[in-house]
């Protein structure tokens, strides 16, 4: 299960090593943002050359737009090397380009990243696209420009468009989108866990020391655990509905909730 992705240059090989050996549940090698436009064509061969093995962690690659001179390119390159996880498409905004895409890539799992209005708008049409799209999440800070959202707040109806939107067409819960200041952790947990209120799961880093600030987030603490396995016993010992002595009241859902609780306590697959 994973719960921590840490961004990371494609130009920089030696960051990118670093980054596989951080403690990040998986790597995202950036050829979009990160890389100037004079090292597109570095920062593609050098990811290839890293690929061509399995790295240690997996590792997923956010690709160009499809409609840029290197996006093209990208997948090309990409596809069909065996220490690959999974391509993030930035900027989607119809179902058109994921089902382009997978008919590009030959099975790679792929995961849009919601960059705009109309991209939100679609979600559930792009989040049906096609059997290889596994994910969705949101690019906020070109979202926010988009939509000229001042506040944190202004974005909470697109966050949670994007969860109900996965969750419809059966894929997992979103990852939260990356918090741009490395230096300000009390305000990252925070934001975490109003993401983890608004049914995301995990999140994306830009920095080593956000990583356990987000696993701490999003891992059931003690007590979530502890009511958990309460809810099972009861359960167990008189199937159906029942109140507990404290008067929760334990139904089909709650137990199905107890059990995500102690499957991600555990880091096992949700299903």
């Amino acid at each position: 299960m994973i719960l921590t992705w840490l961004y990371a240059p494609g130009d920089r090989p030696a960051v990118v090593g670093k980054a596989l050996r951080c403690g990040a549940d998986a790597v995202i090698v950036d050829l979009e943002d990160a890389v100037a436009v004079s090292r597109k064509e570095y920062a593609r061969a050098a990811t290839v050359e890293l690929l061509a093995e399995r790295p240690p962690v997996p590792v997923h690659v956010r690709v160009n737009a499809l409609d840029s001179p290197w996006g093209g390119a990208d997948l090309a390159a990409l596809a069909g090397l065996r220490g690959l996880a999974g391509l993030r498409l930035p900027k989607i905004c119809a179902p058109e380009q994921v089902a382009a895409a997978a008919d590009r890539t030959g099975g790679v799992s792929l995961y849009a990243l919601l960059e705009s209005a109309l991209g939100v708008e679609r979600a559930y049409e792009i989040a049906r696209a096609h059997p290889a799209l596994r994910g969705l999440s949101l690019g906020e800070a070109d979202l926010r420009a988009d939509l000229a959202a001042s506040a944190e707040e202004g974005l909470d109806w697109c966050r949670s468009r994007v969860v109900v939107a996965a969750r419809a067409a059966g894929l997992a819960p979103p990852s939260q989108s990356v918090f741009p200041d490395i230096r300000d952790l009390e305000a990252l947990a925070v934001s975490c866990a109003r993401g983890r209120s608004l049914g995301f799961l995990g999140r994306a880093a830009i920095h080593p020391r956000q990583l356990p600030v987000i696993e701490r987030a999003y891992l059931p603490a003690p007590e979530e655990v502890s009511a958990a396995v309460e809810v099972l016993s009861a359960a167990r010992a008189a199937p159906g509905a029942l109140a507990l002595p404290d008067g929760r009241f334990v139904d089909p859902a709650v137990v199905a909730s107890a059990h995500r609780t102690l499957a991600l306590a555990a880091r096992i697959p949700l299903h």
